[in-house]
């Protein structure tokens, strides 16, 4: 089942400077220009970096997809202010993206 346009939109209004860019019917999530998670089936996936296991120590871990990494599932959406810190986070302890080629 792909995700909704609107569960989507309804994301990206819950935190400033989130950007998605649609993939084969889900959407990928980017913060600052890194990919922090996804939206798959109308659920809100997250990376499972260190950060993101402290602030949410109990969130189940999912399949995104299949044949993919498990990633944490975000169920406390409605809170901006954890949103907006959560991504901010995991953001900061990825790698910057390397350019490719032209």
């Amino acid at each position: 089942m792909a995700s909704s346009k609107e569960y989507v939109d309804f994301i990206l209004e819950q935190c400033e400077g989130l950007t998605a860019r649609a993939m084969m019917g889900e959407y990928v999530l980017y913060y600052g220009g890194k990919v922090v998670g996804g939206v798959y089936d109308n659920r809100l996936l997250v990376k499972p970096t260190p950060s993101a296991k402290k602030r949410m120590p109990n969130a189940p871990m999912e399949l995104p997809y299949e044949g993919a990494k498990k990633m944490f599932l975000v169920e406390n959406m409605e809170d901006k202010a954890f949103l907006q810190s959560l991504l901010a986070a995991i953001a900061e302890e990825l790698p910057t993206p390397k350019r490719g080629r032209k």
